[in-house]
């Protein structure tokens, strides 16, 4: 399969025509893929196309179906959206409270421990700078299998809903 000349202009006038790339693929055939069209247009950078009549209309609604069950909840009259960009355009129906401040834990340094000290339910959260001597980890009790404590749980593990508002609030203050 090779892109000469009189194939790239008749991919350019296909393209431009509003064929999609499989339709493409079939009409030039030889080894020529979907993908090696996607690819061929997007090195060349057409992106433009011609809408037909029958493209720009929308498609007909099908048929409503049967009364849904009151367990399930009600459909908007919205244009369904599917896809990564579901969640962009939900409806928020109600916004979480904002998380309550995390209190700073006092760990006395006799419950700290060394990395040769750590047992299987201790919290693995490191304090201080690991280069000094110093250096220890909180050691309060964990679950078996979790890495931390209740308290350094919530500090790493934040609902990525926390990190989005907070990143959005940041965002607001710098712009």
């Amino acid at each position: 399969m090779s892109w000469n000349d009189e194939r790239v202009e008749l991919l350019k006038k296909m393209w431009l025509e509003g064929m999609s790339a499989s339709q493409i693929a079939g009409e030039l055939a030889n080894g020529i893929t979907r993908n090696a069209v996607i690819g061929k247009v997007h090195r060349l950078g057409l992106s433009g196309r011609v809408k037909t009549p029958a493209q720009s209309q929308p498609r007909p609604r099908p048929q409503a179906r049967a009364p849904r069950s009151s367990s399930s909840p009600p459909r908007s009259s919205g244009p369904m959206v599917r896809g990564n960009t579901a969640l962009a355009f939900a409806p928020r129906i109600h916004e979480a409270p904002a998380p309550k401040p995390l209190e700073e834990v006092l760990i006395p340094m006799s419950e700290r421990v060394t990395i040769m000290e750590l047992k299987e339910a201790m919290c693995r959260w490191p304090l201080g700078d690991p280069s000094t001597s110093e250096f220890r980890y909180c050691g309060g009790k964990s679950t078996i299998g979790e890495s931390y404590c209740t308290y350094h749980s919530r500090v790493a593990y934040q609902p990525a809903q926390d990190r989005r508002r907070d990143r959005e609030r940041r965002m607001q203050r710098a712009g």
